[in-house]
């Protein structure tokens, strides 16, 4: 019998290459999902130097397909003379059919978006997490920032004693 590996909430297993901070502070993620992105050779190279924005990003879903949109990569100097880069380019998102029916579903109702949450290696291959989110308003994100703050406080106490 195959042993699975448990996964905690918000764990991909791989070296982190960006993670999309302004996400958790936006929206209540509620859904998480792993995702392959499909890349050109120079995207490649830039991800390995660390040149990625995820800020202002989104998951656009057009025609039963999904596409990574706003994200930036960088193209390295050294890039190749003979390819014309473009950093923010639409990068198309590989899904089960399964999966992207459940986020086409869950999309359509009102409120709910798709946002890249990290992108990742995993056993050589770049994936990205995809949160199924809905927005928050601005008191939620107060008691977020006030929940934060005095859990840290609580932490303090707890290690003075």
């Amino acid at each position: 019998m195959a042993n699975k590996a448990k996964s905690k909430k918000g764990s991909h297993g791989g070296s982190t290459i960006a993670l999309n901070k302004k996400a958790k502070h936006e929206y209540f993620i509620e859904d998480r999902f792993e995702a392959g992105v499909s890349l050109e050779g120079w995207e490649v190279k830039s991800l390995r130097a660390g040149r990625i924005g995820l800020n202002e990003s989104y998951v656009n879903i057009t025609k039963n397909e999904a596409f990574l949109q706003g994200c930036t990569i960088t193209p390295l100097p050294t890039a190749s003379t003979h390819i014309h880069p473009d950093p923010t380019r639409f990068r198309k998102l590989l899904l089960h059919r399964d999966e992207l029916d459940k986020l086409i579903g869950q999309v359509e109702r009102k409120g709910y978006t798709l946002v890249p949450t990290a992108v990742y290696w995993k056993h050589g291959r770049v994936k990205v997490e995809i949160g199924l989110a809905k927005g928050k308003q601005l008191h939620d994100k107060r008691a977020t920032d006030k929940n934060r703050d005095w859990e840290r406080d609580k932490a303090r106490i707890m290690k003075a004693r």
